[in-house]
């Protein structure tokens, strides 16, 4: 029978990002697994227009690790970070020949979960005598 722990987690969403899902993905995906201070320097430096966004996400899911759940802020790290389909505006612009072509605006959700690395104890190192044979002992 196997027992299971607990693990202590935060979470934070943003509904309605001005982004379509497949693009935000692919910054969700930059820091999923980063400990928390790496994420927050990696959407720093990111050349991406929604890293800013992200950001105040994990910067918002930090905090309520901090504060709602009295988490060590230096032991967290983003357990999950996900995005779904939101609303899709549909808008038109005039086309050839009197014709209109449609003008798909997607929109996003974002949810990121921040949880504590567990503290690991410092493995012993196994010694293993080795046992010298001769020739003279075998015998």
């Amino acid at each position: 029978m196997t027992t299971v722990t607990q693990v202590k987690t935060a979470r934070a969403k943003a509904r309605t990002l001005r982004i379509s899902p497949r693009k935000l993905n692919l910054v969700a995906a930059s820091i999923r697994g980063l400990k928390a201070d790496k994420a927050v320097a990696q959407l720093t430096f990111s050349t991406k227009r929604i890293a800013e966004e992200v950001k105040k996400v994990l910067m918002s899911a930090i905090a309520n690790a901090e504060n709602n759940h009295n988490m060590d802020v230096d032991r967290l790290f983003v357990r999950e970070a996900f995005v779904g389909k939101a609303m899709v505006m549909k808008r038109f612009q005039a086309g050839a020949k009197g014709r209109a072509n449609r003008i798909i605006k997607p929109f996003s959700n974002l949810t990121i979960v921040v949880a504590e690395r567990e503290i690991e104890a410092p493995k012993a190192k196994k010694t293993t005598k080795k046992v010298a044979t001769t020739t003279e002992e075998n015998n």
